[in-house]
């Protein structure tokens, strides 16, 4: 366990803690949503509808979370999920990849990363990289060598994304880069947060907005908006495209974005190895039912043909219990990881993550399994019409 200085014993403390230390635009950009929040609030609050059948007696004494996804051994069922630039800490994913290594389990990394995929694969050797449809067949290819050249054991294919931003309480403006213009219109809400200033001017570096895993060979990283412009100016991905990029790599590979059982099976056929049953938390198409909605019927569709994993919502262990209930092998993590980082760093993100392996082994406990993978759907109470199915 973590030290206990400055601990946090829940996940909705560690964002009351991100939103004081954060600047506002920092803070807001981590909450992100798109459009009313429809989505990004139905995720977290669907949890709550289900709930638990509790044993009293006969529990076991000790309880097991261990389990495998695309190929590596995890000590408990919690990946996190791969999310982009990071700029509420100065190490920002390489400060990540060594808290999870540290919680025994796996490491998404964004192609949107600030930190590149030589520098985490380097002190995770459980790291999954995640790609975007950006760029050329060869641009693609390029990147998944580099991937796994540096020690990448698995690729994440992220389809989920319609590129609305639009939000009712208002997008923070984000700088292509951080330069005297940006500093001058930041400075206000800044000089406000000096604890997280004091993090960037001790390493003499100023939060680093391009994107490194998206340069191939010598060129210089693209900006983040560079490479999102780039991704707006190409062609969408078909099936006939995730199929050919499985085909070149010889690993472990994922589609993240499932929230049909058609695109389930069609992630089958194209020979995919998981899914995530995922809607970009929220930052995608408002109005998207919560990702726990949509797991059972993707379960129920695909078996065991493909691991299927869950990300969006979590906050605590017993939503992660109550995903494996319904059928998945693991959760991701998103804003969950990244309000531990803001509020303490990398201690933040061991903090976060041992919240949830407690909340597991207790939540274990309370229904007396010994084992996360005797959970059953039998272990919960759902309302009806709380899942949706194949044709909602």
């Amino acid at each position: 366990m973590a030290s206990t200085k400055n601990w946090f014993e829940t996940i909705a403390e560690a964002q009351r803690r991100a939103k004081k230390r954060l600047p506002r635009s920092v803070y807001l950009a981590l909450v992100a949503g798109t459009e009313k929040g429809v989505t990004i609030s139905d995720n977290v609050e669907a949890f709550s509808e289900l709930g638990f059948r509790p044993r009293i007696a006969d529990l076991p004494a000790q309880r097991n979370q261990a389990t495998t996804v695309m190929g590596q051994d995890i000590s408990f069922p919690v990946i996190i999920s791969p999310t982009g630039v990071q700029a509420v800490y100065p190490e920002g994913e390489v400060a990540v990849a060594r808290a999870a290594a540290g919680a025994g389990t796996a490491m998404g990394l964004s192609s949107f990363a600030s930190r590149s995929i030589e520098d985490v694969a380097a002190v995770n050797d459980k790291t999954f990289f995640q790609m975007y449809w950006v760029g050329s067949r060869d641009q693609l290819l390029a990147r998944a060598e580099r991937a796994k050249k540096a020690g990448a054991k698995g690729l994440i294919m992220t389809l989920d994304w319609s590129f609305d931003s639009a939000r009712d309480w208002d997008a923070p403006m984000i700088p292509e880069k951080v330069n005297l213009k940006a500093a001058l219109h930041f400075a206000p809400e800044v000089l406000r947060k000096p604890r997280w200033l004091w993090d960037f001017a001790r390493t003499g570096k100023l939060p680093d907005l391009t994107t490194p895993n998206l340069a191939i060979g010598d060129e210089a990283p693209p900006t983040f908006f560079g490479a999102y412009f780039q991704w707006m100016q190409t062609p969408p991905v078909t099936w006939a495209d995730v199929a050919w990029l499985r085909e070149q790599w010889d690993g472990p590979f994922a589609v993240k974005g499932i929230m049909h059982p058609d695109d389930a099976r069609r992630a089958v056929d194209a020979g995919c190895t998981a899914i995530s049953v995922s809607n970009h938390g929220g930052n995608n198409l408002d109005g998207t039912p919560a990702s726990i909605r949509a797991l059972p019927a993707v379960v129920d569709a695909v078996g065991d043909q493909i691991e299927v994993l869950q990300d969006g919502g979590i906050r605590r262990g017993s939503d992660v219990v109550k995903a494996l209930a319904l059928g998945a092998k693991a959760v991701l993590i998103g804003r969950a990881y990244l309000w531990g980082m803001a509020a303490a760093g990398q201690h933040g993100v061991t903090n976060t993550l041992e919240v949830l392996r407690q909340g597991i082994d207790s939540t274990l406990l309370g229904l007396g399994k010994s084992s996360i993978h005797e959970l059953s759907r039998d272990d919960l109470v759902i309302p009806e019409n709380f899942a949706l199915t194949a044709k909602s």
